[in-house]
């Protein structure tokens, strides 16, 4: 059982089946699956992304620039970290958004002591923003936040139980990859699990990673529990 994860939920995950905006049942269902891990003690970081609203990269471009639009990307992930604070303390599971950059009318800032003050009193922290500066995904950022936060472990959950030899939907015959080095993931451009910056920074830290399906009931659960329930990258 791990002591401190750091959870990295999509913003597409958050949009339940419409895969854009917020699902306000799928978020409770998310809460219910963390809950569990906060009643055992254990103490949970979430990262979130903001793709459900807008990816930054894909809307540089016809006037935007590169640096707005990634910005603009770090505010969807700021609407979808307070609304699912709000969520979460309905549903029974106390939590507190923070963000990583200064907007004090809609979250408290983030810092390491404030993290670790709301974690210490059993609460979800939920952190907006990203790392709070352009060109770096949530990947990146959720590395980066779990190696700050003392996280344990990074469970990125995902659409599928882990990573395969190839896409399973387009490839039925794709086999399921247990456990794979960083190298392994680095230099297969097949393995799009998380973007490059934070795979590298995850292995110059030592920092493992563990890819499982968030849909499949108790998943988080047994992650945070220490079970293999998708796929190791270590």
């Amino acid at each position: 059982m791990y002591r401190r994860i750091l959870l990295k939920l999509s913003g597409e995950q958050l949009s339940g089946d419409a895969g854009h905006g917020l699902d306000p049942e799928r978020i409770k269902w998310i809460a219910g699956q963390i809950k569990p891990v906060i009643d055992k003690g254990i103490e949970v970081v979430v990262m979130v992304g903001g793709g459900n609203f807008i990816r930054g990269a894909e809307v540089a471009g016809h006037g935007i620039g590169d640096v707005t639009a990634h910005n603009a990307g770090m505010m969807a992930t700021l609407i979808n970290a307070t609304v699912v604070a709000d969520i979460f303390n309905a549903a029974g599971v106390p939590a507190r958004a923070l963000t990583t950059v200064e907007v004090n009318q809609f979250a408290d800032q983030y810092t390491f002591r404030r993290a670790n003050n709301h974690l210490d009193k059993k609460r979800v922290v939920i952190v907006g923003c990203g790392t709070g500066r352009p060109f770096l995904t949530t990947d990146t950022a959720a590395v980066n936040l779990a190696l700050e936060m003392q996280c344990d472990i990074v469970i990125k959950t995902t659409k599928v139980d882990g990573v395969y030899s190839a896409d399973p939907v387009t490839h039925p015959d794709a086999q399921k990859l247990h456990d794979l080095s960083y190298d392994d993931v680095l230099n297969n451009p097949d393995i799009t699990v998380m973007d490059k910056a934070a795979i590298g920074l995850a292995m110059e830290e030592k920092k493992p990673i563990l890819i499982c399906a968030l849909l499949t009931d108790g998943n988080i659960a047994r992650a945070a529990d220490g079970e293999q329930v998708g796929t190791r990258v270590s």
